[in-house]
């Protein structure tokens, strides 16, 4: 076999200068049967003879050889260490030339020679991209969808070069929404469905590919497979089920998708949707849930929702899921019932309707995500709402949960958000009741860690909440507040120039509520602000310059 290889190389470059056909067409059928019995030897061998230069001169598009020339690059390629030799031997550029043909024999061989060549490379993959494959893949999709195999080549090119953000301009220029939907109808097998959707999966997360999915059909596919499959528990269906509503989530994230898809919340897609929260079905009551959360991204979508009863819908779902509960699930609720509670006028009906006692049945969680959007959803319906504020504020279980959240130095957002509610407990409720329970749970030294954050937003919220404090009880919070070195931190502020307007103007607020503690205002002037303050008058910042103004007046009188 060794010596008629050999044989079969010399002879083969002979006949790819002479170009005789039938000779050409002996050796290739020579070179298949050997790369069939021992693929890697065989490429060995061929990449020794130097045989692989002459190809890029035999594929052409005329020739009746081509196929097999392009068969052999294909089993060739199928080796890692052939591929970079393969775009040495400039075997790229006539193999995108081939894919013009009519040929299908010839279209099959070429798209494996060149998804071989290109496996695993990102920059290979780009270069075709560049060289105008996706159009010409997605016409020949079209011309071949009765052709399994060639489908089967395409959909795989497709599910390779989606992966790169590179693609989907490209992808979104061409028919091949409207391409897939039309081969995802004709599937029946779930291994061909499987295919479909991992091409799919990848271009919906453009945009412009989610929304011409959309009018293209594939909701309707996707409602369908759910409603067979809900009540089937074939590992196969269950598989397709969870790929169906996930993708269906997905194509919601798009903004005109989703809008599309709402129709004002009158829409089959919104009512079937609506009908998976209540399911038994945990796949679907996740995918409902995120749905909604998805449903719920702008204030006139949230408003109709809340009016037309899907808060009752979530808060029901929450509680089947309280006890050993699906972690997914119970994420999913609470994401949609934070995004809910962001219109104005939804936050006084949604605390009327029980929410944050329901959601509060979670404070024992264990689970980062669910304390995340549990924090979150809290924070968003106390916004400007005094009585709720007052009263999460007074309920000593959440606030010390809060503070030991605070400390949840592995989860930034845990901690984050729970220092952003304790903050807002006070900024929105101005109680002292509530300033009182967060100082005997040792909430201050937090809101004086996050005076330092490098959030502007969370300084400012954390310098607010500090100020209320001194305003109200300050007596009450005077030893925290010395003990966490916050005079030091605000003289850092005020003298630091990256400091933004809006924190110099809330740390000089502070300093002069602070002033009306002995042990506070000694710190002051033991620091010297003065200084500092008085440069700030010149401030561009007319607000900053007015309130160094005012704050130098409050120090020199009390000096």
């Amino acid at each position: 076999m060794a010596d008629n290889l050999s044989d079969t190389l010399k002879k083969l470059k002979i006949t790819a200068i002479d170009r005789t056909e039938d000779s050409l067409e002996g050796c290739l059928d020579c070179l298949l049967q050997a790369l069939a019995q021992n693929n890697l030897e065989t490429t060995e061998k061929i990449q020794g003879s130097g045989i692989l230069q002459l190809f890029a001169s035999l594929l052409i598009p005329q020739s009746p050889c081509t196929a097999k020339v392009a068969n052999v690059i294909a089993e060739v390629a199928k080796n890692e260490f052939m591929r970079t030799p393969c775009v040495d031997a400039g075997l790229i550029s006539p193999l995108v030339q081939l894919l013009h043909s009519k040929d299908q024999e010839l279209l099959l061989q070429t798209g494996r020679a060149l998804g071989n060549i290109c496996y695993d490379s990102h920059s290979l993959q780009a270069q075709l991209i560049n060289m105008g494959v996706i159009p010409t893949l997605v016409k020949l999709l079209g011309i071949h969808c009765h052709n399994a195999a060639l489908t089967e080549m395409c959909l795989v090119a497709f599910g390779n070069l989606a992966e790169l953000e590179s693609s989907k301009e490209q992808f979104a220029s061409t028919n091949i929404a409207e391409e897939l939907v039309k081969l995802f109808k004709k599937q029946i097998e779930h291994d061909k469905k499987e295919m479909v959707f991992e091409v799919l999966a990848p271009l919906a997360e453009n945009d412009a590919i989610k929304l011409q999915l959309v009018e293209a059909g594939l909701v309707e596919c996707l409602l369908e497979i759910v409603q067979q499959k809900v009540d089937s528990d074939k590992e196969d269906d269950v598989a397709e089920l969870k790929t169906a509503s996930d993708l269906m989530v997905l194509l919601l994230l798009g903004d005109e998708s989703m809008q599309k898809l709402f129709e004002g919340g009158k829409g089959n897609v919104f009512q079937r949707v609506l009908s998976w929260i209540p399911s038994n079905n945990h796949q679907l009551q996740l995918a409902g849930a995120l749905a909604i959360a998805n449903f719920a991204r702008n204030d006139g979508n949230c408003i109709h929702m809340v009016d037309n009863g899907i808060v009752e819908k979530l808060m029901d779902l929450l509680d089947r899921h309280v006890e050993d509960g699906n972690v997914t699930v119970q994420h999913a609720a609470l994401s949609a019932l934070r995004n809910l509670a962001i219109p104005v006028v939804n936050k006084a009906k949604m605390l009327s309707a029980g929410v944050t006692e329901a959601v509060l049945k979670f404070l024992k969680s264990e689970m980062p995500p669910v304390q995340f959007k549990l924090l979150g959803t809290l924070r968003m319906l106390i916004d400007a709402q005094a009585e709720a504020a007052e009263q999460l504020g007074k309920n000593v279980k959440l606030v010390e949960r809060l503070v030991e959240w605070c400390e949840a130095k592995d989860h930034a957002g845990v901690m984050g958000e729970s220092n952003r509610l304790l903050s807002a407990l006070i900024r929105h409720s101005k109680s002292k009741d509530v300033i009182k329970t967060i100082v005997q749970s040792g909430g201050i030294k937090h809101l004086v860690t996050m005076a330092t954050s490098e959030h502007v937003i969370m300084q400012n919220e954390a310098l607010v909440a500090l100020a209320i404090i001194a305003a109200l009880e300050l007596g009450t919070a005077e030893k925290d507040l010395e003990s966490t070195k916050l005079v030091q931190i605000l003289h850092r502020l005020l003298a630091d120039e990256r400091s933004a307007p809006e924190i110099k103007y809330n740390s000089m607020a502070l300093i002069c509520a602070l002033i009306g503690s002995e042990s506070l205002h000694k710190e002051v002037q033991d620091l010297s602000f003065l200084d500092v303050v008085s440069k700030l008058r010149s401030h561009e910042n007319k607000n900053v310059a007015q309130q160094a103004s005012l704050t130098e007046q409050r120090l020199t009188v009390e000096s």
